[in-house]
């Protein structure tokens, strides 16, 4: 690792071009606040703002390493000491929770503003710290945090876009998408936009190329493998999923169970409503399914794999070092040793030497019987429970087939969560583990 003082002599210049961009971006806010009327307020705040800016700026490009601004130490520790995969998870369902509730204040233009400029102040403060610095600027991590910050974006769009077309629909009013319904010809207008757009994005890449080397390596040798070995960023959530299911279940099932969910999802919708616009009121189950499932269940876990996954996959804190040699010490056991050993204090269920099969198999179904009824209480009986109480409209309108197969594909998506946290609060590897014929879940 550099000294601390080398270190940040090395980003000193990054981080003030970063500083600077951030100045011209409120600048120029600031000037289009101050030709509307009624937005002097916000006109002066973003003005002061940007000259704050400027000054971070020049501190950084000034060559002194002590002053350039940083996250304090004792932040960066409190940081770590509580980061872990429980608070992070947990951390990001109520955020989520509380910006849907709330969805209607920071849809509002000056809130988001105010929320970016706070993330990239943030992230400009973080970067002087050389073990933040050195995940977040790694060639192959670059683009997964721009495309955070976009996925941010386009989230804040389309939400904004559905809380105003409910308050027309409320009104009695039609959406935004019905009164601006104007057609236009695909030649010339949709050609040259399409054009303006490829121009537009070849020379982006073309300067990302320039100015960020491509992150190759040595050839691939079996004798050395990375560490941590992480597959592409489109598929760390799948990774991810191995730590708490076997490959055939992570890696197999689960992935053509979303696969199969979304060829079902036509035929399992009821509600003809929301077709062509935006909404959340009008289909508000089948938006928080999608953000629970999306978000929670797919973006967290990249980003998690991402910066916070480091050598043997352990799981290290934002302004943590990837050490290789940190030990974390876990006993992870499976449901028929907590029910028979942990709990009866009794050994686990084992057929005689000599037995046939059929008895080995009569002794497995015994051992495996806490979780089969676990299973099976949670895929069976479940569904009609809630058929006749939290689901009861939707079974009304959808039947009984449709009803069980969107019953069931939420009941199995929801393993994901649970089974993570049953790992990470009771140390449970499998519910039911059959080792005799590598059947593990």
């Amino acid at each position: 690792m550099h000294s601390s003082g080398f270190f940040l002599k090395d980003v000193a210049g990054f981080l003030g071009g970063y500083y600077a961009f951030m100045a011209i971006m409120n600048g120029v806010a600031a000037l289009l606040l101050w030709r509307k009327k009624g937005q002097i307020g916000w006109t002066l705040v973003w003005t002061v703002f940007a000259g704050f800016l400027l000054v971070l700026a020049s501190l950084a490009l000034s060559g002194a390493s002590d002053l350039v601004p940083a996250l304090p130490t004792s932040v960066r520790s409190l940081v770590n000491r509580f980061s872990g995969p429980v608070l992070y998870t947990l951390g990001t369902f109520v955020l989520l929770t509380v910006l849907f509730i709330f969805r209607r204040f920071f849809v509002q233009p000056m809130v988001a503003w105010s929320i970016l400029n706070a993330m990239l102040l943030l992230m400009g403060l973080s970067m002087a710290d050389e073990n933040f610095a050195s995940i977040v600027m790694k060639p192959d991590n670059v683009p997964i945090v721009g495309l955070v910050f976009l996925l941010a974006f386009f989230t804040w769009l389309a939400t904004s876009q559905a809380v105003v077309n409910d308050d027309r629909i409320a009104r009695g009013l039609p959406t935004v998408e019905k009164e601006n319904d104007e057609k236009v010809l695909v030649w010339p207008d949709l050609v040259y936009t399409e054009l303006i757009c490829m121009v537009a994005v070849s020379a982006f890449l073309l300067l990302w190329a320039i100015c960020l080397p491509a992150p190759l390596e040595e050839p691939a040798s079996s004798v050395k493998t990375p560490n941590p070995s992480k597959a592409p960023w489109y598929f760390l959530g799948l990774q991810e999923m191995l730590v708490y299911f076997d490959p055939w279940y992570a890696g197999v099932v689960l992935p053509s169970l979303v696969i199969f969910g979304l060829m079902a999802m036509p035929y399992l919708d009821f509600n003809k409503k929301g077709n062509g616009y935006y909404s959340i009121e009008e289909r508000k189950f089948s938006y928080l399914t999608y953000q629970f499932g999306f978000f929670l269940l797919w973006i967290t876990l990249i980003i998690l794999g991402t910066f916070l996954r480091g050598p043997n996959w352990n799981f290290f804190g934002p302004f943590e070092f990837w050490t290789p040699y940190k030990v974390e010490v876990l006993n992870n056991v499976d449901l028929p040793q907590m029910f028979w050993v942990n709990l009866l204090d009794q050994p686990l269920p084992k057929a005689p030497s000599g037995a046939s099969g059929l008895v080995q198999a009569g002794y497995i179904l015994l051992r495996e019987a806490p979780g089969l009824l676990v299973m099976g209480a949670y895929l069976v009986l479940l569904p009609p429970l809630l058929a006749v109480t939290v689901f009861r409209g939707f079974y009304a309108k959808m039947g009984f087939i449709r009803y069980m197969i969107m019953a069931n594909l939420m009941l199995l998506m929801l393993t994901l969560p649970l089974k993570m946290a049953l790992r990470w609060t009771l140390n449970l590897k499998y519910i039911v583990s059959i080792p005799e014929i590598s059947l593990n879940f």
